[in-house]
């Protein structure tokens, strides 16, 4: 894993002046990102854990474990899980944060937060979760809720990551920490080409033999070509408000862990 730190590129991958925005390699109105990203979601809930560890061969578990570390979540205190899914991260943060603190999952997809309820209610987890079904540009909590805040693969499929960015800057306390954890853009080029070569014609056919759904996959793996590259990012979460930010490469750039603390 590698840190970075330079300065923030200008924000070339920010939100279009006009009334569309990107599906994939697609344009849609803005109004129907939303709607479609939920049909796509709807189409993979059930099968969604069997395809992460697909398609990462299970090195999802070592990403979401190092963001786990770098949290600073202690007993006691208030998290906020946002596109939550199915609940690798909620699961971690339940057991740090104990009986005096609160873990609240959040998805805007009712069937990702009905699959992570089920999952985690099966797996004993109770007591100090919440549920809520929320868009991460319009979170409805009050300012200051939260000492951290996560969001694992799920900013790029949002409509308006500016403004889910100062939303989740909004939510969190002083001192907090965001946490956006999300694919990336590799470092190497001999990397980025194997890369897309797996993300093109790997993915969509795995979608298809374990999902019965070649074009969501197509979908996601689209989106993840259209998400800020790493310092595009770093500089929409410093104009969010958050300060301190930076990046951790994992996996040779293919995922990357944000990191910013709210002054």
């Amino acid at each position: 894993m590698s840190e970075q730190q330079s300065a923030p590129a200008s924000h070339q991958n920010g939100p279009a002046q006009d009334d569309t925005t990107d599906f994939g390699f697609r344009k849609v109105p803005k109004n129907q990102k939303a709607g479609q990203v939920a049909e796509v979601f709807h189409s993979v809930a059930s099968k969604y854990d069997l395809m992460n560890d697909l398609m990462s061969m299970g090195i999802h578990r070592l990403w979401k474990r190092f963001t786990i570390e770098l949290s600073g979540v202690r007993p006691g205190h208030q998290v906020l899980d946002i596109a939550g899914g199915t609940g690798d991260l909620t699961m971690k943060f339940s057991d740090l944060v104990g009986t005096n603190g609160k873990v609240v999952l959040a998805d805007i997809n009712a069937s990702m937060l009905q699959v992570g309820r089920d999952r985690l209610i099966d797996r004993g987890y109770a007591g100090n979760i919440e549920y809520v079904q929320a868009d991460a540009e319009h979170l409805p909590f009050p300012d200051n809720s939260f000492n951290a805040v996560s969001i694992a693969f799920g900013l790029r499929n949002v409509t308006d990551k500016d403004q889910a960015l100062r939303d989740m800057t909004r939510v969190l306390k002083p001192g907090g920490k965001v946490m956006v954890l999300e694919f990336s853009k590799p470092t190497n080029p001999l990397l980025s080409k194997a890369y897309d070569t797996y993300s093109f014609r790997a993915l969509p056919l795995m979608g298809q033999l374990f999902a019965g759904d070649a074009e969501s996959y197509r979908y996601l793996a689209e989106s993840i070509r259209m998400h800020p590259d790493q310092e595009t990012l770093r500089g929409m979460m410093e104009t969010a408000g958050l300060v301190n930010c930076r990046y951790y490469n994992m996996t040779g750039g293919i995922v990357a862990l944000h990191v910013g603390t709210k002054p």
